[in-house]
């Protein structure tokens, strides 16, 4: 039964919600955040209904680790943090035999991330990016270690020998790097160990060719210098068969990747210095796109181009971050870096081996292009990012601790597009190009206190004004304006943060309230409008517990967001375009458990999403698709309570393993990963062209381990030979659209050795 305590605890909470409605005056918003707060206080009623039991020496071993976060700046458990995030440990990435960072996104709730074209895609709670333009900014902010990687295209290419990967919902910026209206991730890899030395050999073999192999080695030289570096060799055969007569392999992949860090320390550790390097070579063979309207077979894994298709990836960061404790419990940071990188890319523009290109002789323009619809794109983007972060924060773990910063990213972008519509197989002749440079400077200043009024309530307050800039200088593009035209977008904002958390001995409550900002800017074609900012406005209640002799860990959270000016990015006459439309609404919750009981371990989580516009609009299709409805200049009209993009209703998922101690120090551990995503959009048009429909997946494996000394692992993923599909691509005058499957079934096996003190 509920206690007194209890009670009132549960009051105060409706009663802060209800004046959170009031103050939004929306009638819908009070049966909704009603009903998303299900999620909240399911899980507490189950802490309330609880039986505290002693603490015996046998419960402590069955007690759930520690989970700690870092995105404030310092180590913290994460039941401390009035964030709702899901945190995954690098025993949980083998555990599930995570290695890639789309299938750690099926393990978030409320986390879509999908790959597209040149780009990784992460839509957190609706709002992200969907279309890549040299112009645009993610919604959700990357980090590694510290540093962030402002371009979609390179966030997936750093995905080894991680220990943390920490996934955060809701915006972000008062105590680091760039503003988000999404969320934000950061992966952080072991720092190097003084006076160690020891290393690792991972490698995996599975079929269609997958071989990976990773090699870490920790030189531990003396008390104050040491060297990591981790290395990963990663190919794959692709699960497409593609049956034209040329020999392009769409779908095969291989990276090649290295990253060092070495770490100085003074002899009392108030001075350390991390220099951070790492690069990636990823060369492949395109995205083994399925034709929509494929006559040749129904086969998702069998497409017919006749381009040499291939997209290769490459570039490399360097970065130093200085960390001072010049007196006690005071410290300040400094993160200089440095980013560099390319993309080329050649596509079958029309995905057969049957289309025709345009005879030589007749115009590469007008109605011939429909009649003779075969041909090749060719893109190429260089990323040039220079970035300076400094912080001077508290470290002594009072009542009362804060910490301040500034950030400057300078960032270059030039994009080359053209396309040959007089060839199918190699872009020969250039007959529409793009050649445009994007130069943007983004400065901001942040800061936030955390300050504990009593043992019980802390008081969390923060603030960030952003300056951006963007200069866009368009070389050459289609039609009008003359060569040379350059147009400069600025805007500055004024984001913040502010909480009000209780805690309790087995748990905390949280409310909060935050906004995050994205940028505007300018689209490719001068004669369209530049794009504003967009702003996201949350409020958001949670409470966290751990209860049963911390055997059984709950974290829930309710939410309710108004998103202005969002961004919505799609395919106009074959070039990317932007456009604000002015609102949008989303509320939903996510309940997160975690158990261990004795050898038994468990995992569930799941969120609800409703993500609605609360306006009609006109935007652009990118399928072009009629009727045009009640707007002009050829846009398509958004109806009121139509789903954002990339927001699937529910997204669910559940693990579980058995540890069986077997003799000689073995132990032999089964587990199993279900995920379910509902069914999304990629555009704001619902519709057959647009639509990701649900799926399931369900991935087994076992593991039989010898201390920290090796591990043996067999992994079976998508069981039962799932069909679905990934995501879908938008046609634009480049390349036709298509569907994007998911990985059918896979088994691997997977060694792991472990060397040295």
């Amino acid at each position: 039964m509920l206690n007194n305590n209890n009670v009132n605890k549960l009051g105060v909470k409706k009663n802060v919600l209800a004046t959170a409605i009031r103050e939004h005056s929306h009638e819908k918003l009070i049966s909704r955040l009603l009903l998303a707060g299900a999620f909240s206080f399911v899980a507490n009623g189950s802490v309330a209904a609880a039986t505290e039991e002693e603490t015996t020496a046998e419960n402590k071993a069955n007690q759930l680790e520690v989970v700690t976060i870092t995105s404030e700046r310092r180590v913290q458990n994460l039941q401390d943090i009035p964030i709702s995030a899901t945190v995954m440990s690098a025993n949980k990435l083998k555990e599930g035999g995570i290695d890639n960072l789309i299938d750690a996104g099926q393990y978030s709730p409320s986390v879509s991330i999908d790959t597209n074209s040149r780009s990784t895609f992460i839509n957190i709670r609706g709002v992200g990016v969907a279309v890549t333009a040299p112009t645009s900014t993610p919604g959700v902010a990357y980090y590694i270690d510290g540093q962030i990687l402002p371009h979609e295209q390179f966030i997936a290419h750093s995905f080894f020998d991680i220990q943390r990967m920490e996934i955060l919902r809701g915006p972000q910026g008062t105590l680091t790097g760039q503003n988000s209206t999404g969320g934000a991730i950061y992966v952080t890899t072991p720092n190097p160990e003084f006076d160690e030395w020891f290393g690792s050999v991972d490698q995996t073999f599975g079929d269609y060719g997958r071989m990976r192999s990773v090699a870490t080695l920790n030189a531990g030289f003396s008390d104050s210098v040491s060297l990591r570096v981790a290395a990963v060799h990663d190919e794959r055969d692709s699960y497409t068969d593609n049956i034209s007569a040329n020999d392009s392999n769409q779908g095969d992949s291989s990276l090649d990747a290295i990253r060092a860090n070495l770490a100085w320390r003074n002899s009392d550790e108030s001075l350390t210095l991390n220099i951070r390097g790492e690069y990636f070579d990823l060369e492949t063979g395109h995205l083994a796109v399925k034709n929509r309207n494929d006559l040749v077979s129904d086969d998702p894994f069998v497409i017919q181009e006749d381009a040499d298709s291939f997209l290769n990836q490459r570039g490399y960061r360097l970065g130093a971050e200085l960390k001072w404790e010049f007196t006690d419990g005071l410290q300040t940071r400094l993160l200089v870096a440095t980013q560099d990188g390319q993309t080329v890319d050649q596509a079958d523009g029309d995905r057969t081996d049957t289309a025709l290109p345009i005879p030589e002789g007749l115009p590469a323009f007008g109605p011939n292009a429909g009649i003779y619809p075969g041909r090749v794109a060719y893109a190429k983007t260089n990323f040039e990012t220079d970035i300076v972060e400094l912080n001077l924060m508290s470290v002594d773990g009072g009542a009362f601790n804060w910490v301040v910063g500034a950030f400057i990213m300078n960032d270059k972008v030039p994009l080359y597009i053209a396309r040959d519509n007089y060839h199918t197989s190699d872009l020969i002749q250039e007959n529409f190009i793009i050649d445009v440079e994007a130069q943007n400077l983004s400065k901001s200043l942040f800061g936030q206190v955390n300050w504990f009024v009593s043992e019980e309530m802390e008081i969390v307050a923060g603030a960030r004004v952003s300056k951006d800039s963007q200069k866009f200088i368009r070389t050459i593009i289609p039609g009008p304006p003359a060569p040379g035209f350059s147009t400069e977008k600025k805007d500055s904002n004024v984001t913040g943060k502010l909480a009000l958390n209780y805690h309790l001995d087995d748990g905390m409550y949280y409310l909060s309230a935050s906004k995050g900002y994205k940028a505007g800017g300018a689209n490719l074609v001068g004669s369209q409008a530049d794009f504003d900012a967009e702003t996201n406005v949350v409020y958001e209640a949670g409470y966290k517990t751990e209860i049963l002799d911390n055997s059984l860990r709950l974290n829930s959270s309710v939410f309710y967001s108004n998103y202005s000016g969002i961004q919505l990015s799609s395919i106009s006459g074959g070039l990317p375009l932007t456009q604000n439309v002015d609102d949008s609404n989303s509320w939903g919750g996510e309940l997160e458990a975690l158990g261990q009981f004795g050898n038994l371990g468990f995992g569930f989580g799941i969120g609800y999403l409703k993500a609605e516009f609360d306006q009609d609009a006109c935007v652009s299709d990118s399928n072009n698709v009629a009727p045009i409805g009640a707007c002009t200049d050829g846009n398509r009209q958004v109806t009121k309570g139509t789903s954002l993009p990339f927001s699937p209703e529910w997204t669910m998922n559940a693990s579980i393993r058995y540890d069986i101690e077997l003799d000689n120090g073995l132990l032999l551990t089964p587990n199993a990963q279900w995920s379910r995503v509902d069914d999304s959009y990629i555009s704001a048009f619902p519709g057959e062209l647009t639509e990701v429909p649900s799926y399931s997946k369900f991935d087994v494996g076992v593991t039989l381990d010898k201390a920290d000394s090796w591990s043996v692992q067999l992994l079976v993923k998508n069981v039962f030979d799932k069909e679905y599909i990934a995501t879908q691509m938008p046609s634009g005058a480049l390349t036709d659209g298509g569907y994007l499957y998911g990985a059918p079934r896979t088994i691997a096996l997977r060694g792991v050795y472990h060397f040295g003190n």
